[in-house]
């Protein structure tokens, strides 16, 4: 049960943030096992006053392009699943709409099972 958070700056294209949240989605799906219908996203845009990044640190070049994602997901996933994840996620958004992997800043928040309430007040991965 992944939440993912996706903040950019505002686009023109109003669908423009949709389409990040899909690919996100499917890159889920594909690398670390995501279930289908297991989409909860948050999107939003900012002014470009309100959206701070460092346009080098690391030596990674970042431009206005930049999507900075949030994903809390359960504990669990190995290494390499999350560094196929982090790939996934960089190469389609590069491909499916031009944003420089640079651009693409990925942070995975971990968590237990039992701190996820899917609704009813019920902790449904409770053991």
């Amino acid at each position: 049960m992944p939440i993912v958070r996706v903040d950019i700056i505002k686009n023109s294209d109003s669908s423009y943030i949709g389409k990040i949240g899909k690919i996100i989605y499917q890159a889920m799906r594909t690398a670390i096992n995501v279930p289908d219908k297991d989409n909860f996203q948050i999107l939003n845009e900012h002014a470009r006053d309100h959206f701070v990044y460092d346009p080098e640190y690391l030596g990674i070049q970042r431009t206005d392009q930049t999507v900075i994602i949030q994903i809390t997901l359960n504990e669990g996933r190995t290494v390499d699943q999350k560094k196929a994840l982090y790939k996934t996620i960089a190469d389609q958004l590069a491909q499916q709409l031009s944003i420089p992997k640079g651009d693409v800043f990925i942070s995975l928040v971990e968590v237990k099972k039992e701190n996820w309430s899917f609704g009813n007040g019920i902790a449904q991965y409770a053991e």
